[in-house]
């Protein structure tokens, strides 16, 4: 049996007026309509409905789709295989972007003792100086503010380097944690939290568990923020700010 305009919009998690739409502009035509003169989608509508949506995610616009999907040339695998390449292509450039923001996620200051061009390398287009003075306007009213801050400016590209591969390790063996199954509360994850706010104590400023729990609040409720830190696995900024505040509920409870 075929499914409605509504059950495919809940499926899909389009609006009904975006089916309607794609029905009207001859992009998603349902196979058949009812007695009573309602749309009704069949599996290949659906099948064609993912490829629509996928290369909507990858920017292409409506125009560009229909003559994509229905060119006779073009079967499932080649427009599997189109989707998976321009997919990974997305994804490696969003890694790049991300390599560079992860490593200010936890810092409050950096006016960094490097030339402009090591600046590129390490943090590629992301204003580090401008990041200094949201996080001195985040966190500087804040009871847990970090008053010890390191010496970051007298950073060398090789101490940024350490610290990049040390803060990627940490990230990947939490992100590992999460897709295994291991419960944010739980040892494996807590002593991974752990380990994160050492990490930040001996590269940037005394990371109290207040503070940590703070930064994992951040990770979730600032969108830039979350993005950058799921890049290692889809929801690892909640399962973070899950398994900072359990390990700051373990430590203070001594």
């Amino acid at each position: 049996m075929g499914r409605t305009v509504g059950e495919v919009a809940r499926l899909s998690g389009q609006t009904v007026r975006t089916l309607h739409h794609y029905d009207h502009i001859g992009l998603l035509v349902p196979a058949e309509r009812t007695p009573a003169g309602h749309r009704s989608y069949a599996d290949g509508d659906l099948e064609r409905l993912r490829r629509i949506l996928t290369y909507r995610e990858l920017g292409f616009g409506l125009e560009e789709i229909a003559a994509i999907i229905d060119d006779p040339g073009s079967d499932t695998r080649a427009h599997l295989l189109r989707q998976h390449r321009l997919v990974t292509e997305r994804i490696e450039r969003l890694r790049t972007l991300a390599h560079g923001l992860e490593r200010l996620l936890e810092a409050d200051t950096m006016q960094l003792n490097l030339t402009p061009e090591e600046r590129l390398e390490l943090f590629g287009d992301f204003d580090v100086d401008a990041h200094a003075a949201e996080a001195e306007q985040r966190w500087g009213a804040c009871d847990f503010y970090p008053k010890a801050q390191r010496d970051v400016k007298n950073y060398t590209k090789e101490d940024w380097k350490r610290n990049q591969a040390e803060a990627a390790e940490i990230y990947r063996a939490l992100a590992a944690a999460m897709a295994e199954g291991a419960p944010a509360d739980g040892e494996r994850a807590t002593d991974l939290a752990e380990r994160h706010r050492d990490h930040i104590t001996r590269w940037f400023y005394d990371c109290t568990t207040q503070a940590h729990r703070g930064l994992g609040a951040l990770y979730v409720d600032d969108e830039r923020f979350t993005a950058t830190v799921d890049s290692h696995g889809s929801g690892l900024s909640a399962y973070l700010r899950d398994a900072f505040a359990a390990n700051a509920d373990r430590r203070e409870r001594g």
